[in-house]
């Protein structure tokens, strides 16, 4: 199971919201760069990068960080927020981003995203971002009347990387993971699962990692890792394979 540490940013800075919320952050560092290496130096050999800004916005609003992450992390880059057109997704790829990752656009204009993950294989992940089960777009800002796992189906044969479900009602609130909608989601669908939001300590990531087997291929931990509850080369150890 892949462990992505998350760095979100904001303004340039390294922050983690409370239930998506921006009104919400609470700054971590102003160096993205340096959290990058920090991250690559425990072990980390992929990162889950968000342009918060660029979500609301519907386009890249940092840009110069991403770059600078970039240029200072070794490993895979998997990077989400305001991409929803195609110059959006094969400028970042060709920048050198590993994948990128859709939510609005997954829903709002789901063939794009299927021409995309045709055009791109293995580099396209579809964000599942749920509030209470039905699916939050435009930086988790609107709640849709689509259902968590209809959306999911809708890329069942679409040939998407992955699926990156959160938990928006637990996200950077270290109420520890939904782990049983997670894995329920991944059951019911053949599309490999990220889990998402709330993970809380080293536990969280022991119950996600019986469940590879299931369909989960990795988790993303940010305020956990960030607050000091979450030791980055435990979470790695716990998560590689027996």
């Amino acid at each position: 199971m892949i462990v992505f540490p998350a760095i979100d940013l904001k303004s340039s800075q390294v922050v983690r919201l409370a239930e998506g919320d921006m009104d919400r952050a609470t700054i971590y560092g102003d160096d993205p760069a340096a959290q990058a290496r920090l991250f690559a130096d425990a072990g980390a050999t992929h990162l889950h990068v968000v342009d918060l800004d660029g979500s609301f916005a519907g386009r890249a609003e940092n840009r110069t960080a991403v770059e600078g992450i970039l240029r200072a992390f070794p490993g895979q880059v998997q990077l989400g927020g305001g991409i929803r057109d195609a110059a959006a997704v094969e400028g970042w790829l060709a920048l050198g981003v590993a994948r990128v990752v859709m939510g609005t656009a997954a829903l709002k204009d789901p063939e794009f995203v299927r021409q995309m993950a045709a055009a791109h294989a293995g580099r396209i992940v579809v964000a599942v971002d749920a509030r209470d089960g039905m699916v939050a777009t435009e930086g988790w800002a609107a709640v849709s009347d689509v259902p968590a796992t209809d959306l999911a189906r809708r890329f069942e044969d679409a040939g998407v990387a992955a699926l990156l479900f959160t938990d928006i009602g637990r996200d950077g609130l270290l109420k520890g993971c939904n782990v049983e909608a997670t894995v329920a989601l991944a059951r019911a669908v053949s599309i490999p699962v990220i889990a998402s939001g709330g993970v809380a300590d080293i536990g969280d990531i022991h119950a996600l990692a019986a469940h590879v087997a299931d369909g989960i291929e990795g988790v993303i931990t940010g305020r956990a890792l960030y607050d000091g509850r979450l030791d980055l080369a435990e979470a790695l150890k716990v998560a590689e394979p027996a």
